[in-house]
């Protein structure tokens, strides 16, 4: 099956969607399916991120106005292109790539397939009101492209039905699909190798248990909610610390330390950066626990990889995920205000050991029965394999599967 995947960046500082794109690119290698994929990206091709990837990547460059990602070129390369494939995969929304996805896909009468990646919750909205006003603005045509997809993917039910509340008008061929990342696997020596090259890194938490939040540090992702629980909590935990990893896009990391400073605990927080590869593995394997007090995730790579690694996960309501986590007896579920952030780490360091041990052993099996990705590719084929007349599956049928 001939598949092209549409992203605007697959730069690792833009979070979950590149992450995706990477880990469907690698699960389609491990597919006994047949899969002919291709990437094509607004990117500079000489971005040392683009290496790596398992499939031709089509680096375009030349984008303009910021985030909507005005290119003439991608629109060109599309029209030329689009009709080499059995189907196309638009990654993020409201931007110019949509536009040119449903037009390219339209005139080579190709099924495109619209990736939303939690773009249409309602959070955005409150946090965001003068967003919301521009984004009005442009529903219209955001609307059509979406209405006219093959079909929208959402990654759960939750962020299946909050996206239905943001915007009218709002039909368009919803399905919940499994979704996940590609198992990195379990080996006792590779696994001291990763941990080593962590502590090399961070020679400070040698010896030290600590708590790892990994994601990009953003507001929505509640890191201000994070350390004035762990100052409320920490004087009576002295030997625990934090790990706060993750690219910095928006200064927000200068504040937080500040917000540190100010509570007392600025010794107890370590700020490595955005780290990847062993690097990112290693701080998940040597770590206790995997904490996420998001105030929005339509999913969280971050806590799947944390699952994987056999992490218990501690994180909010607001993580659509949770109620997997929380029926599997696998992490601690909050909410998103600063009192469920200090309840979530509170009830974490006095649980006893035998409970935190059980939710250790289950993180990976958890991880193996809900989150791999190559369900995501088999699916894939299975909705537009070249021989599928027409989409085959019932949206409820999908979802009485449990995804």
């Amino acid at each position: 099956m001939r598949i092209l995947h549409v992203i605007d960046t697959l730069s690792p500082v833009a979070g979950g969607p590149p992450e995706a794109v990477r880990q469907l690119a690698t699960a389609y290698t491990q597919e006994p399916a047949s899969f002919q994929a291709e990437i094509v990206c607004l990117d500079k091709p000489d971005e040392t991120f683009l290496g790596g990837i398992p499939c031709p990547v089509h680096a375009l460059g030349g984008k303009s106005l910021g985030r909507f990602s005005f290119s003439p070129r991608l629109w060109r390369w599309l029209h030329e292109h689009a009709a080499r494939f059995d189907v196309i995969l638009m990654n993020g929304i409201w931007s110019f790539p949509n536009l040119a996805v449903r037009s390219a896909a339209r005139r080579a009468r190709v099924p495109y397939v619209v990736f939303v990646h939690g773009a249409l919750d309602p959070w955005f909205n409150r946090a965001y009101p003068l967003k919301r006003f521009k984004k009005q603005l442009y529903w219209r045509m955001q609307y059509a492209v979406l209405r006219d997809a093959a079909a929208v993917f959402f990654t759960t039910g939750i962020e299946r039905d909050l996206a239905q509340t943001s915007f009218r008008p709002n039909r368009w061929n919803g399905l919940v699909i499994p979704y996940g990342i590609t198992d990195h696997g379990e080996s006792a020596d590779r696994s001291a190798g990763e941990i080593e090259v962590f502590y090399k890194r961070m020679p400070a938490l040698r010896g030290r248990r600590y708590l790892l939040f990994l994601g990009r540090i953003h507001e929505k992702k509640g890191c201000d909610l994070l350390l004035d629980a762990f100052g409320r909590v920490v004087s009576a935990f002295p030997d625990i610390d934090l790990v706060i990893a993750g690219p910095d896009q928006e200064g927000l990391q200068t504040k937080l330390q500040s917000q540190a400073e100010h509570l007392g605990i600025a010794h107890r927080i370590h700020w490595p950066g955005m780290i990847g590869g062993e690097l990112k593995w290693g701080a998940l394997r040597a770590c206790e626990a995997f904490v996420l007090p998001s105030h929005q995730e339509n999913f969280g790579i971050s806590v799947v990889e944390a699952l994987a690694a056999g992490l218990p996960v501690l994180i909010s309501n607001q993580v659509n995920i949770w109620p997997e986590i929380q029926s599997d007896g696998v992490g601690l579920v909050d909410e998103d205000t600063s009192a469920g952030t200090e309840r979530l780490l509170r009830r974490w360091m006095e649980l006893p050991a035998a409970q935190k041990e059980a939710m250790a052993n289950g993180a990976r099996p958890c991880f193996l029965a809900r989150y791999t990705m190559n369900r995501t590719a088999s699916l894939i084929h299975d909705l537009f394999a070249p021989e599928a007349s027409r989409l085959r599956v019932d949206v409820k049928e999908l979802e009485s599967t449990g995804f």
